[in-house]
């Protein structure tokens, strides 16, 4: 399970957890402009804006858990077990697979209006990219610096939310997150007040009470509050480093410490990697299960007109600097 938030300071900011119990060997990639996207179901697409982010790289594909594009325009997708449903093949719509959205999306919208007209015409297919991979169930979380949505396709059709938050983790449904919401909107960063009787005067014997009843756990609804509510009241200074800090740091409070969630006997989900894009700028950083030093990679460092994948395996060694 994972969870994807967005952050705005001077620049834009987009990323996520990826929290699982297996890696796929998954490396930043960054697709220049004129590396062909080819679809099983429509033409391809020979020249699109420039994109950076995570993948899984099988025969040359870059298959993207999440990536921004040069024009600022973040997308990433998590998983949605149970309620997601992709389609068959429909005449007069454009019919992408499931795994071919990012960059069908990316590849041709500068924000999150061009994206919405181009989901009008969409048919999202039960294509899987490889008979030994199955079709990932998938909803999708796409933004830029004025506004955030949610793709969600299920059996009911293909739907489209408002998202004002800018968190989206897993099920349930995103509604139901937001509803979800109402039950903890007595939280505060304050100390609390008296609201209880007043025939007793309550003392807080401790800071930070005004936040007790913040879910703790990691299920994905709890993850989505608690996410929520640190995005909501963090304060952040302007500079790159400050932002990108202050990012991290939020997503921190979502993070899966391996042995706490089991999966199946002795096999445990935990937080592989976190990412951070400043999509205003084209800088992916990261950090992994086992290296917490902020890695960075700078698009626009490399020849964005160029035709060939450019790949960057990820640190995942620890780094610690030793002081004495």
């Amino acid at each position: 399970m994972c969870t994807a938030i967005t952050f705005q300071t001077k620049d834009f900011y987009f990323g996520r957890t990826m929290d699982y119990d297996i890696s796929y060997n998954e490396e930043i990639a960054i697709t220049p402009r004129n590396m062909p996207f080819y679809f099983r179901h429509t033409k391809e697409l020979s020249h699109h804006y420039a994109l950076i982010g995570m993948a899984y790289v099988n025969g040359g594909y870059p298959l993207y858990y999440e990536a921004v594009n040069e024009k600022g325009l973040g997308m990433a997708g998590l998983n949605f077990p149970g309620n997601a449903a992709f389609y068959e093949r429909e005449e007069g719509k454009d019919n992408i697979a499931q795994f071919e959205m990012i960059p069908w999306i990316l590849g041709q919208c500068e924000s999150v209006k061009e994206a919405r007209d181009l989901l009008a015409h969409l048919n999202l297919v039960n294509t899987s990219f490889h008979e030994d991979l199955p079709t990932a169930e998938l909803h999708w979380i796409i933004a830029d610096q004025n506004e955030c949505i949610v793709l969600e396709c299920v059996k009911e059709g293909m739907m489209v939310y408002d998202n004002p938050i800018g968190v989206l983790t897993n099920n349930p449904p995103f509604p139901q997150q937001l509803l979800r919401l109402n039950d903890y909107v007595q939280l505060s960063p304050k100390q609390p007040q008296n609201r209880f009787s007043e025939q007793f005067p309550f003392t807080p014997y401790s800071r930070g009470m005004g936040a007790i009843g913040l879910p703790g756990d990691l299920s994905s609804p709890s993850r989505f509050v608690r996410a929520a509510f640190v995005k909501l009241n963090s304060l952040c200074e302007q500079s790159e480093a400050k932002s990108v800090s202050q990012f991290f740091h939020i997503l921190n409070a979502v993070d899966q410490q391996r042995g706490c969630c089991e999966v199946a006997d002795d096999t445990f989900e935990f937080t592989i990697y976190t990412s951070c894009c400043n999509a205003s700028k084209g800088i992916y950083y990261y950090t992994t299960y086992d290296n917490h030093q902020i890695q960075a990679v700078d698009m626009r460092k490399e020849n964005l007109d160029g035709s060939e994948l450019i790949r960057y395996d990820l640190r995942q060694e620890e780094s610690i600097h030793v002081q004495n």
